[in-house]
C-alpha cells in the first residue's frame, strides 16, 4: 500500500489568521456567538476571493437557515458591524463588496465610537421601515440608512419625517426619501420642527394652485400627513 504524502504547503496556505481580540471583547459590540461565526464565514469567503458571499453562500457552512442568515446580515449592518460598500471590479464594472472595517474599528479603537443618541435608543427606526414598507429591508437599504445618519448626520427624528412624507406623496421608496432628505438639507432644514413648516407651505401653495382640480377629483386621505406634522 502506497503511503499519500502530505503537503504541509497546503496545510499552511488552508490557514486563515483571526484576531484574538473579537474573541475577548465580541460580547462588549453586543454581538452573540451565532453573529460572530457569520461574520467569520464573512472573513474566510472573503479570504478565498469571494468578497460578497450570498446568504446561502453562507448557511452552506452554518448551523442556520437562509432565512435565519439574512435576518443576522440586516442585524449586523444595523450594529454597524458590517457594511456594503460599492467598488469597480477588474472589468471597471460597479459590484458590491462587505467591509468588516468598522468591526475591526470598533474593537481597536473603543474609545473613539460615537455613542448612539438617546433618541436611537428609544426609537428603532429600521424597525419602523420594516412596518411601512410591510417587508424585511434588504441590507443594502439598512446600509443607505446608516449613511444617512452616519455620513450625511441626518437625524433620526429627521428621517422618520422623511419617510412619512414618502407615505403621504404615495412615492414610499428609497431614492425618493433620499431626494427629500437632500432637499432638506440644501435649505438648511436640520429639526423635525423646520420640516413641518417647509411642508406645510409647500403642500398649502400646492393645494392653493390646484383648487379646481382638488374640487373635480376625490380628496385624497391626508391624516397621516397632518398627524406627524402635529407630533411633539
Amino acid at each position: 500500500m502506497v503511503q499519500q504524502q502530505i503537503s504541509y504547503q497546503a496545510i499552511i496556505n488552508d490557514q486563515m489568521v483571526l484576531p484574538s481580540i473579537l474573541f475577548k471583547n465580541y460580547h462588549l459590540l453586543g454581538l452573540n456567538e451565532t453573529e460572530v461565526m457569520v461574520i467569520l464565514q464573512i472573513h474566510r469567503f472573503q479570504n478565498e476571493g469571494n468578497s460578497f458571499p450570498t446568504p446561502s453562500d453562507l448557511a452552506g457552512f452554518l448551523s442556520i437557515t437562509e432565512d435565519e442568515c439574512s435576518q443576522v446580515l440586516r442585524k449586523l449592518i444595523q450594529k454597524n458591524i458590517l457594511a456594503i460598500e460599492q467598488y469597480k471590479n477588474d472589468h471597471n464594472i460597479l459590484d458590491e463588496k462587505y467591509s468588516l472595517e468598522s468591526l475591526w474599528n470598533q474593537l481597536y479603537n473603543p474609545k473613539k465610537q460615537k455613542q448612539p443618541s438617546k433618541e436611537q435608543d428609544s426609537s428603532n427606526i429600521f424597525i419602523l421601515f420594516e412596518q411601512e414598507f410591510g417587508r424585511p429591508l434588504s441590507p443594502f437599504e439598512i446600509e443607505t440608512i446608516n449613511i444617512w445618519i452616519d455620513e450625511d448626520e441626518q437625524q433620526p427624528s429627521l428621517i422618520k419625517a422623511a419617510l412619512r412624507e414618502a407615505v403621504l406623496m404615495g412615492k414610499l421608496n428609497f431614492r425618493y426619501i433620499d431626494r427629500i432628505l437632500r432637499e432638506w438639507k440644501r435649505k438648511g432644514i436640520r429639526s423635525v420642527e423646520q420640516a413641518r413648516n417647509h411642508s406645510k407651505s409647500f403642500h398649502g401653495n400646492q393645494a392653493t394652485s390646484k383648487v379646481s382640480q382638488t374640487e373635480s377629483q376625490p380628496k385624497r386621505d391626508v391624516s397621516l400627513y397632518y398627524n406627524w406634522l402635529e407630533e411633539e
